[in-house]
């Protein structure tokens, strides 16, 4: 058992271009996500079983789609800062019911986002309101294991899956 997550990543130059318009600002209680690490997670499956995870994608059929990421960074709850993406709902949902079996049960509430940074206790970063904009299409979910770590979760890529035409 692995804990496992499907997402869809931003190309390296969509994450190139956020980093030139995302300051990241040290400070205490602040920990950036590293780009390489940045991600949309269409679900979260938990515990799960490597091998159920990887067949339960290969039976994904989903169009591509076009992620839209903005306008501006903003928090999820106290402790996340991050970009809204948009436009990935309907993928999302196919992921959902693809996987349904596999991990925790899903919880029905996608909120597509790319995290930035989380904080802790009453920490701020002061990019809340930075204004951003990119796009970029999706021609692939993939699975990753994460593995929590005390710097935080790293990232294994398991399998991807194309999406069709």
């Amino acid at each position: 058992m692995s804990r496992l997550f499907v997402a869809v990543d931003p190309p390296d130059q969509v994450r190139h271009a956020l980093t030139e318009v995302v300051p990241r600002p040290e400070g205490p209680g602040v920990r950036w996500v590293p780009p390489d690490q940045w991600h949309v997670t269409l679900r979260f499956l938990g515990e799960a079983d490597e091998r159920a995870a990887v067949a339960a994608l290969a039976r994904l059929r989903a169009p591509r789609a076009t992620a839209t990421i903005g306008p501006r960074v903003s928090r999820l709850g106290r402790t996340v800062v991050c970009l809204p993406v948009s436009g990935l709902d309907d993928l999302a949902g196919a992921v959902e019911e693809a996987t349904i079996h596999v991990g925790v049960p899903p919880d029905h509430r996608f909120r597509g986002h790319l995290t930035l940074a989380r904080l802790k206790a009453r920490a701020a970063c002061g990019v809340t309101g930075t204004a951003v904009s990119a796009a970029f299409e999706v021609g692939a979910v993939r699975l990753y294991r994460s593995t929590l770590h005390p710097d935080g979760a790293r990232h294994e890529l398991v399998a991807e899956v194309a999406l069709g035409g």
